[in-house]
């Protein structure tokens, strides 16, 4: 009777987690109908440019401001029987996937149960945020987020070569995936990862520019698009939740991005210097604090920062709670909020094709996402203080660090 029983309920639960997961995807399914104007003055644009041209024979050409690795994956759009709107969403939503599965992975590393990883996976494909950046609004920040997801598996398995490749994937697709770099260096002087192992970012983003190179793109064009996507914007904060928000009378912003960037810099080295001080063991647990705290500072005082920059800690967030439930659980939700009300003034727009205004005060969001911010670093900073001990938080499964070496259990 007892097999029955948790047969049936190992059913039940199944059908649940399907359930779950097919009104997620329903939920996208409405939105894709939806246009927006990034995607009018953009990627239409760009969509229309590769056909127009040939197909891959367009890679020849300057026609995006995004790197090649997604240049290569519009024009392989462009030749499935897909209308061009479905088809750019539809692209965003298979990469929400590759999120969720890594999240899985990361959150199996500390709980033997498959469904409290399950319960992960399907939290971060729900969250709002990620449903709207890709099905509503065109943007394709789920792919670089589910790269740099999957560079942090890996470290916490111990692969750091696998972890850096990944990196270096995430970075290849969008900029804003150096947010993760200030936990690898973190990594490197702490011994968890050797500094030979960094090569291999630069090396998988080369290769990766490479073809677009062999079928005539200028190179010196397409490997300095970053540096000049830095220069695009000169306001301190496009609608982020960021510190900026509290210097809107700041008329000289050239100074003041000098001054955000130094800063920024100052404040990712002090945090790593004060980790090689603490000489503690950088266990699963502690690692995730680390990139949290790093995901949420590093795009909270650089300047030129968009909503949409808070992804991954939206993401790292859910990851987070779910290795310190009771301390830490609601952080993903005052992330959530903060980056949410973000989206709006970037998705939705008044009759006359201008961008509307926020619900809340932007400086109540960066008000909402220091406080979070401080609650994360206010925890890494107990856990660091206690070198030597591998705490089992709130009763899940923690492994020693040698058996996580060992290999992943999911």
């Amino acid at each position: 009777m007892r097999g029955l029983h948790d047969r049936a309920r190992r059913l039940y639960l199944i059908g649940l987690v399907a359930a779950i997961g097919l009104l997620a995807f329903a939920v996208r399914w409405s939105l894709i109908r939806y246009d927006t104007s990034d995607y009018r003055e953009f990627l239409r644009p760009w969509y229309e440019f590769i056909i127009q041209h040939g197909g891959f024979r367009a890679l020849r050409e300057d026609f995006s401001d995004y790197n090649a690795p997604y240049r290569y994956l519009l024009v392989v759009l462009t030749y499935l029987p897909l209308p061009p709107h479905g088809a750019v969403k539809a692209l965003s939503v298979l990469f929400d996937v590759v999120a969720a599965y890594f999240t899985y992975r990361i959150v199996a590393l500390k709980y033997r149960s498959r469904w409290t990883p399950a319960l992960a996976a399907l939290l971060v494909f729900m969250l709002p945020t990620v449903v709207l950046n890709g099905a509503m609004w065109a943007q394709c920040d789920s792919i670089y987020a589910s790269f740099t997801l999957g560079g942090v598996y890996h470290l916490l398995r111990r692969q750091p070569w696998w972890a850096c490749v990944f990196i270096g994937l995430a970075v290849s697709f969008k900029l804003q995936a150096i947010f993760i770099l200030p936990l690898l260096l973190a990594m490197v002087l702490l011994g968890r990862v050797p500094w030979r192992a960094l090569l291999a970012i630069p090396v998988v983003y080369l290769v990766l520019d490479l073809p677009a190179i062999v079928l005539g793109a200028d190179p010196i064009r397409l490997l300095t698009i970053y540096p000049r996507q830095s220069g695009i914007y000169p306001e301190m904060t496009l609608n982020a939740p960021s510190v900026w928000q509290f210097f809107r009378g700041v008329r000289d912003t050239g100074v003041m991005h000098t001054a955000g960037v130094l800063v920024t810099v100052l404040l990712v080295l002090t945090i790593c210097l004060l980790l090689l001080l603490a000489r503690t063991e950088p266990t699963e647990p502690r690692i995730l604090l680390i990139a949290t705290v790093f995901v949420i500072l590093v795009p909270y005082v650089l300047p030129s920062m968009h909503e949409r920059y808070f992804y991954l800690a939206d993401l790292l967030t859910v990851v987070l709670a779910f290795y310190f439930p009771r301390r830490l659980w609601y952080v993903p939700i005052g992330v959530q909020f903060a980056s949410l009300l973000g989206y709006i003034p970037g998705i939705f727009e008044s009759p006359g094709g201008e961008r509307a205004v926020g619900p809340v005060d932007f400086r109540i969001l960066a008000a909402i996402e220091l406080a979070m911010l401080i609650a994360v670093s206010y925890y890494a900073i107990r856990e660091f203080r206690h070198p030597g001990q591998v705490r089992d938080d709130d009763g899940g499964f923690a492994r020693s660090p040698e058996v996580a070496g060992a290999g992943g259990s999911t």
